[in-house]
């Protein structure tokens, strides 16, 4: 018996490395190579702007140097509890495309924070890159400049990277219990995040809107997957990223994320919005899940609230799954 499951773990990580491999080829890169290299810095060390006190916790508003020539804003969240080296557990928590990256303090940072949690808030790059670019004037063109083909959502999740190990090393942070939410242009994100930031333990994605290709959505668009641009790496007559998704969906990422803790809120809005088709996906991600023994790791609650990043249904959700995961003993019984 102890062979027969062993046998199936075996087979279950190779199928799982090849998928892996796949979505590298359409992402172009997970991380930097030797080369890129020089451009990120070994040991990240914030620049501090302002420290406000907000009665339960103390707001920092830094800048961390996610490139040696490129600050990203932030607000790091801390309780004003904490002991001198008390490990707590700590959200990554990043701005939709509407407003800046001072937002998801008042969306989820102020309840987190006040249940003990660190928060850090902060944005994608395509909201503001080098140069002030952005998704509006050609941020993947200044991405390609200085790296070569590197898909949007794959920077994102660097960068989400690049801030969970910055985390890491603060006193405060317990590097095993990090975690990401996003809605909307984030949600998208975390949905990358669970399946390629091993730094990130648990994930919530509120209305991403997770399936390809049923025309609700702008996956394809430039600051995301850019599908429709050639480009000379890619071995296929097309030479697009299009051609290298053909045959894929966003269930597999679910799949590359199991056992990871992972919870995806659906609006149910009519445009950019999760609905009846993400249910389909959900449940081949769940083969995985349940293969592993963990099935309730994986959530997902279809709702009524439209495109938004809190509601009344919304909020307990996520409340209650990042105090499962991150804060509880969630993981415990299946490790």
């Amino acid at each position: 018996m102890n062979l027969q499951l062993s046998r199936r773990a075996l087979l279950l990580a190779l199928s799982k490395r090849s998928l892996r491999e796949q979505w590298r080829e359409i992402l172009g890169k997970f991380e930097p190579n030797s080369a890129d290299r020089k451009w990120f810095v070994s040991k990240m060390r914030e620049r501090e702007i302002e420290v406000l006190d907000r009665g339960t916790y103390l707001r920092r508003h830094i800048e961390l140097p996610l490139e040696t020539d490129f600050w990203q804003p932030g607000l790091l969240l801390l309780p004003k509890d904490l002991k001198r080296g008390e490990r707590r557990p700590t959200v990554i928590a990043w701005s939709s495309t509407s407003p800046d990256w001072q937002k998801p303090e008042e969306w989820w940072g102020k309840w987190l924070v006040e249940q003990g949690f660190i928060v850090l808030t902060s944005w994608a790059h395509i909201r503001r890159y080098r140069d002030n670019t952005s998704f509006q004037n050609g941020v993947s063109e200044k991405v390609y400049e200085r790296f070569g083909r590197w898909a949007g959502l794959s920077r994102m999740v660097w960068d989400v990277r690049q801030q969970a190990r910055w985390l890491a090393s603060h006193t405060n942070v317990d590097p095993k219990r990090i975690g990401f939410i996003g809605s909307s242009l984030s949600a998208k994100t975390a949905l990358y995040v669970a399946a390629f930031a091993p730094e990130v333990s648990t994930v919530v994605s509120i209305d991403p809107h997770v399936p390809l290709w049923d025309g609700g959505t702008n996956y394809e668009a430039p600051w995301y997957l850019d599908a429709d641009r050639k480009f000379p790496d890619i071995r296929t007559p097309e030479q697009t990223v299009r051609s290298l998704l053909k045959g894929h969906d966003h269930n597999e990422l679910l799949t590359l994320a199991a056992p990871k803790p992972l919870l995806i809120i659906g609006g149910n809005d009519k445009k950019h919005s999760d609905g009846p088709s993400t249910l389909p996906l959900i449940e081949l991600g769940a083969k995985r899940y349940r293969e592993l023994g963990v099935e309730e790791r994986l959530r997902f609650h279809l709702l009524d609230t439209g495109h938004t990043p809190v509601h009344p249904k919304i909020d307990p959700l996520w409340q209650a799954f990042f105090t499962r995961y991150l804060r509880g003993t969630g993981l415990k019984s299946k490790s």
